[in-house]
């Protein structure tokens, strides 16, 4: 497989807007391990190598355990994840594939349980950003390093 396009450079101010999102995500105090547990869940629904090698490195230097990583893909079956983390996967799973699910009620409902108002828009906005890099990265083709 080749590389399509570098979007960085073929549009750059809209790259950098996205990067700045990025930004301002690292500092609204959301937990690392949760951030990429979020990253690394919508990577692999959206099958995006370059985003999985890059997230699943991050999380262990975020003190991410194999075990937890290896089982994020079935993490409705896994005892390994607490009620927040089970609520921003679902959170993460919906608005992912919200062409299908419409985030519903339940899902929603959800998350607020054991996050407050603020942490559930910081989450949105988490699995929006991952999803627009997702996006970036199939469509361009950008190969995992």
């Amino acid at each position: 497989m080749e590389p399509r396009m570098d979007i960085s450079q073929l549009f750059p101010e809209a790259y950098k807007a996205v990067l700045s999102l990025e930004g301002a995500l690292r500092k609204s105090g959301i937990d690392k391990s949760l951030y990429e547990l979020i990253k690394i869940r919508a990577s692999q629904i959206n099958g995006c190598a370059f985003c999985l090698n890059m997230h699943t490195k991050d999380a262990r230097a975020a003190g991410e355990t194999e075990q937890r990583i290896y089982l994020l893909n079935a993490w409705q079956e896994s005892p390994v994840y607490t009620e927040k983390e089970r609520a921003a996967l679902a959170l993460t799973e919906s608005v992912t594939l919200l062409a299908s699910t419409h985030v519903p009620d339940d899902v929603y409902n959800a998350a607020l349980a054991v996050f407050t108002q603020e942490e559930v828009a910081v989450i949105t906005m988490a699995i929006v950003v991952i999803n627009a890099w997702n996006r970036i990265a199939v469509t361009s083709r950008t190969l995992p390093q």
